[in-house]
């Protein structure tokens, strides 16, 4: 989808901090971190949300937890915890439409989140 802020940066056209690519899958650093690690990992197809995740995307949202396994374990939040947040819609907090997932790392965090 040429219009989408996320679709151009998993095709390179709009510059990111690549933090990992496979050929579902591309994450990369937050420019507005929360915590020493925040990145963002989409899905390089276009999918609005979380509620069309199902179906013929689910093997999209898997490989999207594979990338938060391996990039929790590269940063080495592995052990000391981290989390994964889908915000979906705007009363959820999610601003851009394209799934993503912001795994965020490197502190505790605090219970419940904003």
């Amino acid at each position: 989808m040429s219009d989408c802020l996320f679709c151009r940066i998993a095709a390179g056209s709009v510059p990111s901090a690549k933090v990992y690519e496979d050929d579902m899958v591309y994450a990369f650093k937050d420019i507005d971190p929360q915590a020493p690690l925040h990145v963002l990992i989409i899905p390089k197809k276009h999918i609005q949300s979380v509620l069309q995740a199902g179906g013929e995307n689910a093997p999209y949202v898997a490989a999207m937890m594979d990338a938060a396994r391996k990039i929790a374990k590269d940063a080495g939040v592995d052990e000391s915890g981290f989390r994964l947040v889908m915000n979906t819609g705007a009363d959820g907090g999610q601003t851009v439409d394209h799934l993503h997932a912001h795994l965020l790392g490197g502190r505790s965090l605090g219970w419940p989140p904003g």
